[in-house]
């Protein structure tokens, strides 16, 4: 140094040997090496402690600077220059005392820079700022060693068994397998981490060292990225890889249906397992700065989550089409259900593109699913279903809705959230949540109304109208009444077979549909048997008492004739519901067997016996009731069986 030393300190100047000892060295010991007792560190420090208190009192003009400051600058110097075969972890006690000697230069540099006018000081400030600078990059290194030997040697043994195993599902029917799924195999959080506790405790002791000597900045920067090169391994390990929005466009619906299966896995193991032990790992290395933990943990997981969060953007800007939209609910519900990792300020940014990303796939959810019934309004198919079968547009529609419902829930949230975003604070109160959707029924049985039961309300009567129009293209009447009780049945016994669907539509509506169809049922009757039973009739047989055999005879050929047809004509129908087949059947059976048995017990007798008699009367009671038997089979043969 130019400056002279306080007389007090001239003896500051002595060699100094070893870095951690505090007490004075044996007397022939000192005396073979000098002949004047060595200083200990801990009376370095004293000396410093007290040059310190005078630094600190408010005076103009600067004190000299004594000597044990840059006894002390030499003892760090010392220390880094032999750091390759003493580094740090290998004696705690010499590296708490050099994290002792910091904190006073820091002390001291920072007290020296109150006085920078001051040429005196000019000196002993960029010594003491040039060893401090140097020891703390000699600390940064350590620290980005320890934190890098995770990605060098990460423990492998098990990875295969962490890795989720994403199986593609069909995107229509067994969607729901998704949730059934456990969470991943794992193994313990360490075979991430792949820290000793000896590593992380030096992590502790830097990064607490850093920030208190006022790096904080460069601790951080430093932890972050290697934290998320950690953490980027370990996902492109497991096989996720970033996927561009240009990328996701250009895949044909099976392949994304797999990366996005993949993705779901991929997600959920990361909140559940990898944030976990990430935030266990910033904890225990911050120990000291919860905030610069919390601050740290949340700024990378919102950098993991961009990379989920992309992909899901690129998926919702996808083409649209109806047998996406389970797998953007699936989507949906996982970006819902994660556990958020961090409930701090600092998250807000992550809530906010977590939030943003759930929105577009909310929106794209239901525009697909409304656009259900725009595919209802365009379906003007002239050509009839042959036989009176249920319609192809009314199973499918039917199913998808079935389907859609085990999403009830989800799409009673997001067509909620999609109501206020079109209609403002009116679409309900504005701080519900999620969570918070409409359940239950009116004390009539209707549902309480809401976004979703309304639209899904909306969509079968669309249905309905539908199939009351194509039930016109049939010329038959009778078979225009079938036709409305197959597809009629058919949508009841979905909803009824469905808890979701059927409380979203409510059993008034149940009342109402089983009143249709009574209907339906009524009007086939009049249609088909009601002019088959006018032979049947006994006015106009008698004239002053007596039968005529004549009107007798046309009777019989023409309930014969009838029938005939009849059979002939509906046996080719068909009633797939086995229920409704057995309750139409039975239900004419109640209506022609006793009229038929009275008519021909009353009248036979007035034909006669032999030839005449197997000529009008063609069938016996029985008969008539096993051939009501072979109606709505869709079987053209079954008369020319029979025969």
């Amino acid at each position: 140094m130019d400056h002279n030393p306080p007389e007090k300190s001239t003896s500051l100047s002595r060699n100094v040997n070893g870095f951690a000892g505090h007490e004075h060295p044996p007397a022939e010991e000192a005396n073979e090496a000098s002949p004047v007792p060595e200083l200990s560190l801990l009376q370095v420090l004293e000396d410093v402690d007290g040059f310190l208190e005078t630094l600190s009192k408010p005076n103009d003009n600067p004190p000299e600077v004594p000597g044990c400051v840059e006894l002390l600058l030499k003892m760090v110097e010392k220390k880094m220059a032999n750091y390759d075969s003493n580094k740090f972890g290998h004696n705690p006690e010499e590296d708490s005392s050099f994290f002792e000697c910091l904190t006073r230069i820091s002390r001291f540099t920072n007290l020296f820079s109150e006085f920078t006018s001051n040429p005196i000081i000019d000196a002993p400030l960029n010594r003491s700022s040039t060893v401090l600078h140097l020891s703390v990059s000699l600390l940064d290194i350590e620290f980005r060693t320890i934190l890098e030997s995770c990605i060098r040697n990460p423990n492998q043994n098990n990875s295969d068994s962490r890795t989720p195993k994403a199986s593609k599902q069909p995107s229509f029917g067994s969607h729901r397998q998704d949730s059934d799924r456990g969470e991943p195999e794992t193994t313990q959080d360490e075979d991430f981490l792949a820290y000793s506790q000896e590593s992380i405790s030096n992590m502790n002791k830097i990064a607490t060292a850093m920030i208190s000597l006022g790096y904080e900045r460069e601790c951080c920067m430093a932890y972050n990225m290697m934290r998320r090169n950690a953490f980027n391994n370990e996902l492109d390990k497991l096989g996720f890889s970033n996927t561009s929005i240009e990328d996701v466009q250009k895949m044909n619906w099976e392949t994304l249906e797999g990366e996005i299966a993949a993705w779901i896995d991929f997600l959920r193991y990361c909140y559940s397992v990898l944030f976990a032990g990430e935030q266990k790992l910033c904890n225990f290395v911050f120990s000291e700065y919860p905030s610069v933990s919390q601050r740290l943990f949340s700024d990378l997981a919102l950098a993991v989550t961009a990379r989920f969060l992309i992909f899901a953007e690129a998926v919702a800007l996808t083409k649209r089409s109806a047998e996406k939209l389970f797998k953007f609910l699936d989507m949906y519900e996982t970006l819902r259900d994660v556990t958020p990792p961090t409930d701090n300020t600092h998250s807000s940014e992550l809530k906010y593109e977590t939030c943003a990303a759930k929105s577009l796939l909310g929106e794209a959810a239901i525009s697909i699913f409304c656009d259900l019934e725009n595919s209802i309004r365009k379906d003007h198919g002239k050509t009839p279903v042959p036989s009176g079968a249920v319609h192809p547009l009314t199973r499918y529609t039917m199913n998808y809705l079935k389907y859609a419902c085990e999403y009830k829930n989800t799409l009673e949230q997001v067509f909620h959230k999609h109501r206020k975003t079109e209609e403002g604070d009116a679409g309900g109160k504005p701080n519900q949540s999620d969570a918070e959707i409409i359940e239950g029924a009116n004390e009539d049985g209707t549902p309480k109304t809401s976004p979703f039961s309304v639209q899904l309300n909306r969509i079968i009567d669309l249905l309905d109208d539908n199939l009351e129009m194509k039930s016109k293209l049939y010329r038959d009447p009778a078979l225009r009444y079938v036709f409305l009780m197959n597809n009629g049945r058919y949508i009841l016994q979905k909803i009824k077979g469905s808890t979701e669907i059927n409380d979203t539509m409510g059993a008034k509506w149940c009342r109402k549909r089983s009143t249709d169809l009574r209907q339906y049922h009524k009007g086939y009757t009049r249609e088909t048997w009601s002019r088959l039973l006018q032979c049947l009739n006994h006015e106009g047989l008698q004239v002053n008492g007596k039968v005529v055999k004549p009107v007798l005879k046309e009777r019989f050929k023409m309930f014969n004739s009838m029938f005939d047809e009849i059979h002939k004509t509906q046996s080719t129908w068909v009633v797939s519901d086995e229920q409704l087949q057995s309750e139409l059947r039975v239900s004419v059976s109640a209506v022609v067997i006793p009229a038929y048995r009275s008519f021909l017990g009353r009248f036979q007798q007035y034909l006669s016996s032999g030839r005449q008699t197997e000529k009008y009367i063609k069938y016996q009671a029985e008969d008539i009731e096993n051939l009501i038997g072979e109606l709505f089979d869709g079987n053209p043969n079954s008369m020319r069986r029979r025969r």
